[in-house]
């Protein structure tokens, strides 16, 4: 009998797991159990919307969702229709492909103040994703702090300074399109609590910094030195030498050149967050590195600043039942493995790292595992159930041709040189269907 296999998440991770296994396993039943209405997870909710070479992706994820014996269940969530144990009842196989969705809290004095926010509701609001709709930031600022010194923050940073016309070529929706066009930033500061040897940028977002027609990368030439970590690999090393020849390259451009700057502040770590209720300022202290560890000095400074962002990383939220890495914020995992019939794949395994591509080696692995542990093939009715019980309570399932008539009309109603103008709420995206808007 064939194996039935549940996906929990439609995100790249989710994709890469049904693409290795349909193509190493045979005939293999697998749905895809999504919680929104919409696929494709971050490529959809956390891929700048400026991007949109990245989100082409998406392409492959959707042939892989037509091909073989796959499904598509949108609109339903593990914990509110259905439970995980329920799942692991009908199905041979469960796999978790849920994310880490959730922002790593910056945690100093002022960091509940009104204006701070994690770069994780910050990002899902500007890619009207349902859950952050209504964050409404108040852009009404002339400056902000982004802090992290990985591509979240370049993307944020980057499109606070892009210019109008830059934005109508995105897929941002009107209202965070809106706010943004009208605010009147003029600057945004990144900071990083180590070197520029230490930043997790790629050079190609960091270059992309040069080509903004209204900013100017700022940065002090005397952060940027030659010396690198003594334990830094051959790889890193090199992404690290374009990094700092780009960030030379900023260092030479007169700031006035343009009317916003983008400000590039390393070795410098947030300690306070100033103002009343809302955010007036941050003091920042200046870091140096020894041993490996960034440690503050005690000179401090205050940067005037309306908005605080932190891209300090993302975590995953624990599951009922399971077991759960509160260091890590994972669920614990051998390679993928969290026991027969339960797999992890994507950063709920392994933590928030890497690009997108980084999720299809986990895709290769579970399906070793699968083989390996189902070899005399499955016993569970899994999707027929599934239907019975998703029926039997009502749930308004999306299944994949729903969703091409949800994105069809997202590219025709958009407008001027906007690639798609999103639906952003989920029951707006029901009525539709139904035919009631």
């Amino acid at each position: 009998m064939a194996i039935s296999i549940a996906i929990i998440g439609s995100g790249p991770a989710g994709f890469y797991a049904a693409d290795a296994i349909q193509k190493s396993i045979e005939n293999p039943i697998i749905d895809i159990i999504e919680r929104l209405p919409t696929p494709y997870g971050l490529i959809r909710g956390g891929v700048a919307p400026d991007h949109q070479t990245t989100k082409k992706v998406a392409k492959k994820f959707e042939k892989t969702a037509l091909a073989g014996d796959i499904r598509y269940f949108g609109n339903v969530e593990v914990g509110r229709d259905l439970t995980l144990d329920e799942l692991r009842e009908i199905y041979d196989v469960v796999i978790l492909a849920i994310g880490a969705p959730a922002d790593r809290k910056l945690t100093i004095p002022g960091s509940d103040k009104v204006g701070v926010h994690g770069s994780a509701a910050f990002v899902g609001w500007y890619n009207g994703h349902p859950d952050f709709v209504e964050l409404e930031p108040d852009l009404k600022i002339n400056a902000a702090m982004v802090i992290g010194n990985g591509n979240v923050a370049l993307d944020v940073a980057r499109l606070l300074v892009r210019s109008k016309s830059g934005r109508a070529k995105t897929d941002l929706p009107l209202y965070a399109r809106d706010a943004m066009d009208a605010s009147p930033i003029k600057d945004v500061y990144v900071l990083g609590r180590r070197g520029p040897q230490d930043a997790k940028f790629t050079n190609v977002e960091l270059r992309e910094m040069l080509d903004l027609s209204e900013c100017v990368p700022v940065v002090d030439p005397a952060d940027l030195s030659d010396e690198m970590p003594a334990d830094m690999d051959d790889r890193d090393r090199r992404l690290a030498e374009k990094n700092l020849e780009t960030l030379r390259a900023f260092s030479g451009i007169d700031p006035s050149g343009k009317p916003k700057r983008a400000h590039f502040v390393f070795y410098a770590q947030p300690v306070e967050i100033l103002g009343g209720t809302h955010v007036e300022g941050i003091r920042i202290e200046r870091t140096k590195v020894e041993n490996g560890r960034a440690i503050g000095t005690g000179v401090t400074r205050d940067i005037p600043c309306g908005m605080v962002i932190a891209a300090i990383g993302y975590r995953a939220d624990p599951i009922p039942g399971l077991p759960y890495d509160e260091a890590l914020g994972i669920i614990p995992n051998d390679r993928g493995r969290i026991e027969q019939g339960l797999y992890a794949v994507g950063w709920i395994k392994r933590g928030p790292s890497g690009v997108i591509s980084s999720s299809r080696p986990d895709g290769i692995e579970v399906a070793e595992h699968i083989a390996a542990d189902f070899a005399a093939g499955g016993t569970r009715p899994g999707r027929d159930r599934l239907a019975e019980l998703l029926a039997e309570r009502g749930v308004r399932v999306v299944h994949f041709e729903d969703w091409q008539r949800l994105e069809k009309t997202e590219i025709d109603r958009a407008s001027g040189p906007q690639p798609r103008h999103k639906f952003t709420d989920v029951a707006d995206m029901i009525d539709h269907l139904e035919g009631r808007k």
